[in-house]
C-alpha cells in the first residue's frame, strides 16, 4: 500500500515539476518580448514578469523537482530490480537530460535576475519543446517498458519533434504577417 502512495506522490510532483518547466520558459519568452515595448510598458512588464518568474521557480518548480526526485529514489529503494531493466536505465538517461534542462532554466533565471536574457523569444520557443520531448520519452518508457515499445515511442518522439518544429516555423510566419500583440 505504501508503494502506491509513494508512486502517486512521485507522479504528482513530476506533473508539477513539468508544469513549472513549461511555464517558466513561457514567462522567459514574455519577459524577452517585453524588452521591445515602450519604456513605460517595458518597466511595468519586466518587473511583473521577474516577480512571477521568481515565485514560479522557487515556490513550485524547484520544490517539485526535489520532491519528485526523493519519491523516485524511494520507489527505487522499494523496487531495486528496476535498476536491472533496460527501460529504467534508458529512462534514467532521460531523467539526467531533464536535470540538465532544469539547470539550463536556472541559468536563464539567473540572467533575468541580472536584468537581461540573451536568447531570442524564437530560440526560447524552440527550447520549450525540449521538455516536451523528455516527457514523451519518460512516459513511453515507463508505460511500454519493452524494447520494441520504447523504440516505437522514441520514434514517435522524433516525429512529434519534427511536427513541433514545423508548427513553430508556421507560427512564426503567421505572427510576422499579423500582429497578435496589438489590441
Amino acid at each position: 500500500m505504501d508503494y502506491l502512495y509513494i508512486k502517486s506522490l512521485h507522479i504528482i510532483f513530476i506533473t508539477t515539476w513539468f508544469s513549472g518547466l513549461f511555464y517558466i520558459i513561457r514567462l522567459f519568452i514574455y519577459y524577452k518580448e517585453a524588452e521591445e515595448k515602450t519604456e513605460i510598458e517595458k518597466n511595468i512588464l519586466l518587473k511583473q514578469y521577474k516577480l512571477m518568474i521568481k515565485r514560479l521557480w522557487y515556490i513550485i518548480t524547484w520544490p517539485s523537482a526535489v520532491l519528485a526526485t526523493l519519491f523516485a529514489i524511494w520507489l527505487l529503494v522499494l523496487q531495486p530490480g528496476w535498476l536491472q531493466q533496460n527501460w529504467m536505465l534508458i529512462k534514467l538517461g532521460f531523467v539526467a537530460a531533464l536535470f540538465a534542462y532544469h539547470w539550463s532554466c536556472q541559468i536563464l533565471y539567473n540572467q533575468v535576475e541580472k536584468g537581461f536574457l540573451k536568447y531570442s523569444s524564437f530560440a526560447l520557443r524552440i527550447w520549450n519543446e525540449v521538455a516536451t520531448i523528455i516527457l514523451f520519452a519518460c512516459v513511453f518508457l515507463v508505460i511500454l517498458k519493452t524494447s520494441l515499445g520504447w523504440i516505437f515511442g522514441v520514434a514517435g518522439i522524433v516525429s512529434v519533434s519534427v511536427l513541433l518544429m514545423l508548427g513553430i516555423k508556421l507560427y512564426k510566419k503567421i505572427r510576422a504577417k499579423k500582429s497578435w500583440d496589438k489590441p
